[in-house]
């Protein structure tokens, strides 16, 4: 391996442990390798396999990319035309996660007065949380309706059909996270 991915790799695999608060002997036992081939990970004094590398970034809940990438800064300021944003309809949604959690996506979604939008349903197991920040946002879900007020919440399978409409005279901005259902295999 290369110096800088050898280092990288290191620090990163040092980094990540130390953020989840986990002994190395607990995320040794987590990934399934000897406590001193996790000790040599993160001293860079190993060339560790692919199958080796496959189980440490299962552990971390990381992906194999994010091992070996330069070490991240302890914070990275992201301004809100950085973000993605896309437009359905009326309504203005923007990723609120700079980079893809695996199994959870959250969006920030303005609401013009009258606007509807009709949600995607996803695969079975997905929950849905919508709350709703200013003015008012309706949701339709399974035939039911839930108005929400600011600062409420609604809870719900997203694998569902649903809606959002502002009944309100004034622009709606709600929150939507949504946590996938885990990939079968």
């Amino acid at each position: 391996m290369d110096v800088n991915i050898t280092d990288h790799l290191a620090d990163n695999i040092r980094g990540i442990r130390e953020a989840r608060g986990l002994s190395q002997q607990q995320i040794a036992k987590a990934a399934g390798v000897p406590r001193a081939t996790w000790t040599h990970l993160e001293s860079g004094g190993s060339n560790p396999t692919l199958a080796v590398l496959v189980k440490v970034a299962n552990a971390l809940q990381v992906r194999l990319d994010e091992l070996l990438a330069p070490p991240r800064q302890p914070a990275r300021l992201l301004r809100a035309d950085e973000l993605p944003t896309r437009q359905r309809g009326q309504v203005a949604i923007r990723k609120l996660l700079p980079e893809p959690l695996p199994g959870l996506d959250l969006e920030r979604m303005v609401l013009p007065p009258s606007a509807r939008m009709a949600g995607v349903p996803h695969t079975p197991g997905t929950r849905e949380y919508l709350t709703c920040e200013r003015g008012t946002v309706e949701l339709a879900v399974a035939g039911q309706r839930y108005t929400l007020a600011e600062g409420d919440v609604v809870s719900f399978r997203g694998d569902q059909k649903h809606a959002y409409y502002n009944p309100g005279t004034s622009t709606a901005v709600a929150y939507s996270a949504i946590a996938f259902a885990p990939l079968a295999g």
